[in-house]
Parts: C-alpha cells; sequence; structure tokens
C-alpha cells in the first residue's frame, strides 16, 4: 500500500510542479507581454503600408542613419508620399527583406535611397545577444516567408510567450530592481569635449573588435537590392549620409580609401548614381546639425532632405 500511495504522490509532483512552473510563467508573461509590444512601437510604421501608404514617391532604407538623417516633413507639405523603410542597426539582409516584403508600395519610377555607411558592409551589432534581439524585432511585422533565416520557435515565442526570451529586460517589471542607466538626448550647444566622447562611442561600436569590415554578403546583398529596385521599376539611388569631423577624425584613410573603392565599383557596376555626404563643409565642422557624432539632428536633417532635393538629380523629376 505505501509503495502504491509513493508512486502516486511522484505521479502528483510530475503533474502539479510542471503545472505551476507553466502558470508562473503564464501569470508574469501577461504583464511582460504589454512591456514586450510597447519596445516595439517603433514599426507601427509598418501596418500603415497598404492602408495609409500605397504609392509610395520617395522612401529610404538604413539603419539608425536612415532614420535619423531622412525626414520628408517639408516634402510630405508639398503633397509628396515618403515613407522610412530603416529601423536601428537594420543590415543590408533585412533591408533586402523589406523590401522584398514591401517594394510592392513603392510607385513606378520612385526614388530609394540606400543609405551607405561605413558599417554597412559589416554589422553594427556588437553581439550575439544585441543580434538577437534585432532579428526577434522582424517577427513583429514581416510575413515569415520574407525573415532571413526564420526560426518559428522564435515566431511562436514573440507572439504568444515572449518572457521566455526576457532575459535581462525582466527586470522591467520590478522598476525598482531595474538598475539600467537612462541615456537622455544632449541640449543643443554641446561642448567639443563632450561631442569627442561621443566620436569615440560610435568608433569603438563600428570599428573596435570586427573581424572584417567588407563582408562579401553584405557587399552582395546590397547588389540584390539594387537589383531588385531595377526590376521593380524603383530608383535606387547610394548616399552616405554626413558625419561629424570629430567622428571622421578617428576614421583611418586605408578604410575611407577602402570603402570609396567598394562603393564606387558597386555603383559603376549597376549604373547607380553615388552621393556622398560623409565631409559634406555644410555639415563636417557644425555639430550643431547633429544629435551625436553620426547621427543627424531634426533640423540637421530637415536641412539635409532640402539639399538632397535641390541636388539628387533622381527627384528632379518630382520638381
Amino acid at each position: 500500500m505505501k509503495r502504491r500511495k509513493d508512486i502516486l504522490f511522484f505521479i502528483l509532483k510530475c503533474i502539479l510542479i510542471p503545472a505551476a512552473a507553466v502558470l508562473v510563467i503564464l501569470g508574469v508573461n501577461r504583464p511582460y507581454k504589454k512591456i514586450h509590444e510597447q519596445g516595439y512601437s517603433d514599426i507601427l510604421k509598418f501596418n500603415m503600408l497598404g492602408t495609409w501608404y500605397w504609392e509610395i514617391q520617395i522612401g529610404n532604407l538604413g539603419s539608425s542613419h536612415g532614420i535619423c538623417d531622412f525626414i520628408y516633413d517639408h516634402l510630405e507639405e508639398r503633397g509628396y508620399y515618403c515613407f522610412n523603410f530603416a529601423n536601428t542597426s537594420q543590415s543590408y539582409d533585412y533591408d533586402l527583406a523589406i523590401l522584398n516584403a514591401y517594394g510592392q508600395y513603392m510607385e513606378p519610377g520612385s526614388v530609394l535611397f540606400v543609405p551607405v555607411s561605413y558599417f554597412s558592409f559589416n554589422n553594427e551589432v556588437t553581439n550575439s545577444t544585441e543580434a538577437e534581439a534585432m532579428k526577434v524585432r522582424y517577427y513583429q511585422f514581416l510575413p515569415p516567408e520574407y525573415i532571413p533565416d526564420y526560426d518559428p520557435y522564435v515566431d511562436l515565442v514573440t507572439h504568444k510567450v515572449p518572457i521566455l526570451t526576457a532575459g535581462e529586460d525582466i527586470l522591467k517589471l520590478f522598476p525598482s530592481l531595474n538598475t539600467a542607466l537612462t541615456v537622455h538626448a544632449a541640449d543643443n550647444g554641446v561642448d567639443e569635449a563632450v561631442f569627442n566622447e561621443w566620436a569615440r562611442a560610435r568608433y569603438s561600436r563600428h570599428f573596435d573588435n570586427k573581424e572584417a569590415y567588407f563582408l562579401p554578403e553584405r557587399i552582395q546583398e546590397l547588389y540584390d537590392i539594387i537589383a531588385y529596385c531595377q526590376e521593380h521599376d524603383i530608383i535606387p539611388v547610394l548616399i552616405t549620409p554626413p558625419f561629424s569631423k570629430p567622428y571622421l577624425d578617428l576614421v583611418s584613410p586605408e578604410f575611407t580609401e577602402e570603402f570609396q573603392a567598394t562603393v564606387t565599383k558597386i555603383a559603376d557596376d549597376t549604373g547607380v548614381n553615388y552621393y556622398d555626404y560623409s565631409r559634406d563643409e555644410r555639415f563636417y565642422a557644425n555639430l550643431n546639425r547633429f544629435s551625436d557624432a553620426d547621427h543627424l539632428a531634426e533640423d540637421g536633417a530637415k536641412y539635409f532632405m532640402d539639399i538632397l532635393w535641390e541636388e539628387v538629380e533622381e527627384l528632379y523629376q518630382f520638381h
């Protein structure tokens, strides 16, 4: 009799302990899911494709340089349909995935800016944890067939049980325990010493601990982006946005020479125009046009778009 009770007790433990764990996970998952979704508020813009946007005339891909440096307010005020497809740390494989999924909303003859930054032929992310966090973002808005290296488990967890991949983000459920530093945007008129610190930090992110600066797969993906555009009556424009002098002073002449040669070859091979504003004197030493060492502030970005409107010949059709 005692043996039978022991067996039953063991079976009950095998059932109740996992059941309790599942209940705890589901209980914590509900509030965390709301926090998780708030973290992806910046991609809600993709929900507007096919509803508010379906005949885009001017757009751009890219990473944070695409987000910050292409502001279309002045063009939209004139009645043009513009869209920013960029996301933070977005690499060319995801640019291409977005184009495959949403390129249908670009109007025939439309112009698509393809930013070419100094980290574009590598990866801006600095570690595997950051890379995984960035990857999860695309499960929020891209159809599965377009997601590079699609993983059904990641898809399930992302939409149903995000708590399973929360990592340190679980501390967001307990604000008093969250030791993460809050970074505040700098005020205008920041001194040059602070800017130099920003420049060193950005340079370190883009250049330090990289096995190679020019990965063949990234170069091929840029060729594929251009090919997609040309096959779908979209005019691609390669463009390097402005960088600040403190940042550029850290970049070696050897890298700059190889970068220029790589982009020029791609432009020549494909017949696409390349516009290089990296050292443009209207921005280079004018630090108040930047929000940090390599991103334009809002006013600087609007000014940059006004310049593009006047100088990029592919936009003349809209004048």
